[in-house]
């Protein structure tokens, strides 16, 4: 059984374009050489995209080859199959990593503690309830991501859409 997803490299410094392209190969096995251009939202950095397929669990494995990596912004989702459900994983050099789980229509699909722990936290004080719960979303990831999203002129756009 197999899957597919999509590799967002929001933006990367042009130094490590080609880490981040042996990252990849590393994962899937074979050569990957990204179409890199160049981040209007952020000077001096170049975004890429690229559709992969693989076993499940890959999208895990693209996301842990390039977590940690200070200067990188990404994304990598993969849609459910038979024998798993789909994820999406965001990455800043802010916020780190966010990982979701993804049901067939997009939607995130949060686990039930989860959930219990963010109303327990909102429920002794130590936060708002509606900033746990955007959390769970991945809202902050969304918002600091959002002006990475749009491509230059003349590059290909492919948008994340939330599902409603």
């Amino acid at each position: 059984m197999t899957t597919r997803g999509v590799l967002f490299v929001h933006s990367a410094p042009r130094a490590l374009c080609p880490h981040v392209e042996w990252a990849v190969a590393g994962v899937l096995g074979s050569r990957v050489a990204l179409d890199w251009i160049r981040q209007p939202a952020s000077p001096g950095t170049w975004r890429s995209e690229f559709s992969w397929q693989g076993d499940p669990g890959t999208a895990s494995k693209l996301a842990s080859s390039l977590r940690g990596w200070h200067l990188l912004r990404f994304e990598v989702t993969a849609e459910p199959c038979a024998t798993a459900e789909g994820e999406r994983y965001s990455s800043t050099p802010e916020l780190g990593m966010f990982h979701a789980v993804t049901g067939m229509h997009g939607d995130i699909l949060i686990p039930e503690d989860r959930l219990r722990a963010a109303v327990a936290r909102a429920t002794r004080g130590e936060s708002e309830l509606e900033a746990e719960i955007a959390r769970l979303l991945g809202k902050p990831w969304d918002d600091e991501l959002e002006p990475f999203r749009y491509a230059g002129e003349g590059a290909p756009v492919r948008w994340l859409h939330q599902v409603v």
